[in-house]
């Protein structure tokens, strides 16, 4: 028997049909919202939401679910579920977070998208409208969740290459839309993740001078005194074909070459030159997709009052990262710190910008 009743709104890409697309590579599945949800027995997702009549009806017919709504509204009121997933794109997503808080209907948790929104000062609405009405807000940084990654954290915690020093990572996208990138590098960091301050350069002074998405140079400054180097190559260059990162440590260093090829570098035993040699990078026991792993964190919020693997909070500092990156340049390249004062700077996420519809009505990103 289900514990906990779990509702969906916006029945696109990531809500359902994602897995059809990754199938075959190197992801672990499920990863989409609904498949994921359909592997945990505690769960049962008991309404979805979408004001597309398509979408509602491509939903309903695939996973055999009748009860369907046009307002989101009106099924958070019927239904009163205890998990909630927003899929819908960044720009209407703080409006109905905080307005799925303020209903009072019982919502334990919300597992929505990122970016987390487009400014800093509806991120700050979403995430105080959460903790004042006793939400668990998680963020869908999904490499948080992922087994592997997990481990990687696990070795880094355990002091397996030492102290570390610096991080690096490189992917293809966008610092707001593609925040895995800045959210991966504040988890490889160690420590809370927190940054104090950062170097930016972006590779378009026109997308620079504006509110849009945008990829570029950062350095990181984080509390813990890691520092850390991004390379997140905008889309439209069509010419980066990393997606990889580094942590390295006094005693060796983790590499990931590409997502999910993990490589364990440590001191050679008795080699006073400093050598580093490969050894076998542990496998994690327990293997399920980050989908199930978010799904059975938000179960353990739930019960036991903990924070998401990839919070409300790490999303705020995600956003933040990103416009102070963005400010820096802006500035000729000056160090900005953080937190940042302005809380109406924002960034419009790529996909709000490619897509006036969502992506499963309008087909794949325009040429």
């Amino acid at each position: 028997m289900a514990k906990y009743k779990a509702a969906i709104i916006g029945l696109g890409r990531i809500a359902s049909t994602i897995d059809d697309e990754v199938e075959g590579s190197s992801y672990l599945l499920p990863w989409g919202h609904m498949p994921s949800y359909l592997q945990v027995p505690e769960i049962e997702v008991v309404a979805a939401a979408d004001s597309y009549a398509e979408q509602r009806e491509t939903f309903g017919s695939r996973y055999g679910l009748s009860n369907l709504y046009a307002d989101y509204r009106e099924m958070i009121e019927k239904e009163r579920p205890d998990i909630v997933s927003v899929c819908i794109s960044t720009k209407p997503r703080a409006e109905v977070v905080t307005a799925i808080a303020a209903m009072g209907t019982g919502v334990k948790a919300i597992w929505t998208e990122k970016p987390i929104a487009t400014s800093l000062a509806e991120a700050d609405s979403m995430v105080a409208a959460c903790r004042s009405a006793g939400i668990k807000l998680a963020i869908n940084c999904l490499r948080r969740w992922d087994p592997w990654y997990n481990k990687v954290r696990e070795m880094i915690d355990s002091g397996a290459i030492g102290r570390v020093h610096q991080v690096n990572v490189y992917a293809s996208g966008e610092f707001s839309h593609y925040s895995h990138a800045i959210n991966l590098a504040r988890y490889l960091a160690g420590g809370n993740g927190r940054v104090s301050w950062v170097f930016g350069e972006m590779e378009s002074e026109e997308k620079a001078g504006s509110d849009d998405d945008l990829g570029g140079y950062g350095y990181l400054a984080f509390d813990n005194g890691v520092r850390g180097f991004l390379r997140v190559a905008d889309l439209e260059s069509k010419t980066w074909l990393y997606n990889e990162s580094d942590v390295l440590g006094s005693d060796g260093r983790i590499k990931i070459p590409a997502d999910w090829e993990f490589e364990l570098w440590q001191r050679a035993d008795g080699d006073r030159r400093m050598q580093l040699c490969r050894y076998y990078f542990p496998r994690p026991q327990r293997i399920e997709s980050a989908g199930v792993r978010t799904v059975r964190d938000l179960v353990q919020c739930i019960e036991t009052g903990k924070e998401p693997n990839s919070s409300g909070d790490d999303g705020l500092h995600d956003l933040e990262v990103a416009i102070a990156l963005r400010e820096s340049h802006r500035q000729g390249g000056r160090r900005v710190d953080l937190p940042i004062a302005d809380r109406a700077q924002r960034i419009i996420s790529a996909e709000d910008i490619w897509f006036q519809v969502p992506r499963a009505l309008a087909g794949e990103r325009p040429p």
